[in-house]
């Protein structure tokens, strides 16, 4: 099959640039596949992170069209002629903010009247920390779509739900397999990132934002009676003074160790091989990318019940799962990880989930989707 497919790569930082590479990658084992992606995205004022490309010397890359330019909309007309022209058998959206409304509904109104099929690849219906009204702008957004897939069984309802009688899937988010192999001990991934050695040592990864709740984690660790450490690393979107401030009021300035960086891929085995478990605190939000770094490597994970988390992790077989915003809760399974030694049989069960959480079944999806909407009549204008 033939496939258009708009999303960020390299040199663009974060989950979603490497999502959007190894699906690329994925598809076109059997599909040929046209990836249009940005020469620009989003502009330093309105993004709270660091817009200066990926900084790793091992860069996962696909050959894509680098022509979207967030600021010039010119450029949008030049993709959605560029995908006519190509007469792909679907047209491959990804929603997960409304910043790119313009541009979808540009192309996918294009590719309505060539009868082009749209497929949304939905990671979020609103962002987190995001207000009410930013679901009926994605509702708007979502309009264009023939057919979606949802990577929450919570969110894949609420789709069909508004937008009953178009095709609808659920799939879980696949194992971002793209980093490379753990070399090292755990005792050798601590030396190299200074680490304490010997001690139970706790990961928290990625970008730090508000919604991830690392508030409550350090709460939950002043609460433990065994002196737990914790890794926190990667890019502060947040104040970092303010974390450290709560660190001072509770006593775990010794204990938590901040690595205020983007962590190139190079050094990502590192981090989940010297940690015994990954902590992902988060309040708010749908899938987490970190938590498939962590299924690639086989490490355990403590979670909220937020978002699809517990549709990934199983609580009491490859880690734990408790209530968000809940700092005792989560100091409880703190506690248990480590005083009933799970490690091991966590680990295991990590390992066994990386074949139901494979591309495959991803890919597999998309195909089926593709060939019921063909099989169809020619999706009409919206």
């Amino acid at each position: 099959m033939k496939y258009a497919l708009i999303g960020p790569t390299y040199p663009y930082r974060g989950g979603l640039a490497h999502f959007t590479t190894l699906l690329v990658r994925r598809l076109r084992e059997q599909h040929t596949v046209t990836f249009y992606s940005y020469k620009r995205q989003y502009p330093a004022w309105l993004f709270p992170g660091n817009i200066d490309p990926d900084p790793s010397l091992i860069t996962m890359r696909v050959d894509a069209e680098m022509i979207i330019d967030a600021l010039n909309p010119l450029t949008y007309w030049r993709v959605a002629r560029a995908i006519v022209a190509d007469k792909p058998d679907a047209l491959i959206l990804q929603w997960w903010t409304p910043y790119w409304l313009p541009l979808h509904a540009l192309v996918a109104a294009a590719a309505h009247r060539a009868g082009i099929p749209v497929i949304y690849l939905c990671h979020q219906l609103v962002e987190p920390d995001s207000s009410p009204a930013e679901w009926q702008i994605a509702r708007l957004g979502l309009a264009q779509g023939d057919a979606f897939i949802m990577l929450t069984q919570r969110e894949h309802a609420i789709v069909q739900l508004a937008f009953p009688g178009r095709p609808t899937r659920v799939a879980p988010l696949p194992v971002f397999d793209q980093f490379p192999d753990a070399s090292q001990t755990p005792t050798q991934a601590r030396l190299q990132l200074g680490l304490p050695i010997d001690v139970p040592l706790l990961l928290c990864f990625g970008f730090v934002r508000r919604y991830k709740g690392i508030n409550y984690l350090l709460e939950a660790l002043a609460q433990i009676e065994r002196n737990v450490y914790l890794v926190i690393a990667g890019e502060f979107w947040e104040p970092e003074q303010e974390y450290r401030a709560q660190l001072d009021r509770l006593g775990l300035a010794d204990r938590v160790l901040l690595h205020n960086r983007y962590v190139p891929n190079e050094d990502v085995a590192a981090y989940f091989t010297a940690a015994d478990a990954l902590v992902l605190p988060y309040v708010s939000g749908s899938q987490s990318g970190v938590a498939m770094i962590a299924v690639h490597y086989g490490l355990p994970v403590i979670a909220t019940n937020v978002g699809g988390l517990s549709e990934t992790i199983v609580d009491g077989q490859n880690g734990l799962i408790v209530p968000p915003a809940d700092s005792g809760q989560l100091a409880r399974a703190i506690a248990r990880f480590f005083d009933e030694n799970v490690a091991d049989s966590m680990r295991a069960a990590m390992q066994q989930s990386q074949q139901r959480l494979s591309w495959a079944a991803l890919t597999s999806m998309i195909e089926e989707l593709t060939h019921e909407l063909c099989e169809t009549a020619a999706p009409a204008t919206r």
